[in-house]
C-alpha cells in the first residue's frame, strides 16, 4: 500500500522549500503551476521515493548536476532526464557544453553551490549561468516530479516549464536507456564504421588484377 500524499501550492510551504527555490518561485510567472508535497526524507531516493508513494519511475525527473572541464575552468550544468534512463554525460553533454571532460559534480561542492540538500537538488533555484538541459521525455510530460531543494519534500509541475527556467533548453537524445551508448557515441561508431568500410573497399581494389598497373 502507497503512502499518502498531500499537495500545496509550492509557495504556500516555503518551509518545504530550498531557500534559492523559494527565490526562483517568487519572481516565476508559472508558480502557480507547481505544487508541493512533504515526504519522508529518508525515502527521498528516486527509487525508494517511487516505490513507498506508488509513483511510476517515467515520471520522476532526475537533476544530475554535471562538471565539465576544459583547461583550467570548470562549469556546471543541470541535466533533466526521466529516472528510468541516464543523462548521456561524456557524450551528449560533454560536447554541447563544449568541455574536453565531463563527470557528476561533487557533492560537496554542488550542495555548497546551490545552496540545497543532496537528494534534494532541482533545477528551480539553481545559480545564474548554469544551463537546464532536459530531455525531450521530460518537456513532454504533463506532469513531473523533481526534488524541491531539500529532501523532506517533492515538487509537481509540467514537464515543459523547465525548458522555460534561466539557461533552460531541450537537448534530444539527452537521456539514455541504462546500459545503451548515447546519441553522440552512436553518431561516432556509425562514423568509425564507415570508414572501416571505405578502407576495406579500398583495399579490395588494390587486390583487383592489374590494379597496380593502373589498368
Amino acid at each position: 500500500m502507497s503512502l499518502p500524499l498531500t499537495h500545496y501550492p509550492a509557495l504556500s510551504r516555503p518551509d518545504l522549500l530550498a531557500p534559492p527555490v523559494t527565490a526562483a518561485l517568487r519572481v516565476s510567472p508559472w508558480a502557480d503551476q507547481v505544487r508541493v508535497a512533504e515526504i519522508d526524507p529518508a525515502l527521498a531516493d528516486t527509487v525508494q521515493f517511487c516505490e513507498a508513494y506508488g509513483i511510476a519511475l517515467e515520471e520522476s525527473a532526475n537533476c544530475v548536476v554535471i562538471a565539465g572541464r576544459r583547461g583550467g575552468e570548470t562549469t556546471y550544468a543541470a541535466c533533466m532526464v526521466t529516472a528510468t534512463t541516464r543523462a548521456d554525460v561524456n557524450g551528449l553533454v560533454r560536447q554541447h557544453l563544449g568541455a574536453r571532460k565531463a563527470s557528476f559534480g561533487a557533492v560537496d561542492v554542488v550542495t555548497s553551490l546551490t545552496g540545497m540538500e543532496y537528494g534534494g537538488i532541482t533545477p528551480v533555484g539553481l545559480p545564474g549561468g548554469w544551463p537546464v538541459l532536459v530531455d525531450e521525455r521530460v518537456a513532454k510530460a504533463p506532469s513531473v516530479v523533481i526534488g524541491s531543494g531539500i529532501r523532506g519534500s517533492k515538487l509537481w509541475l509540467p514537464g515543459s516549464l523547465l525548458a522555460e527556467l534561466p539557461g533552460g533548453e531541450i537537448l534530444p537524445g539527452l537521456g539514455v536507456a541504462a546500459g545503451q551508448p548515447g546519441l553522440a557515441t552512436r553518431l561516432a561508431r556509425r562514423e568509425l564504421d564507415r570508414d572501416a568500410q571505405h578502407r576495406r573497399r579500398d583495399q579490395q581494389v588494390e587486390h583487383l588484377p592489374g590494379a597496380r598497373r593502373g589498368e
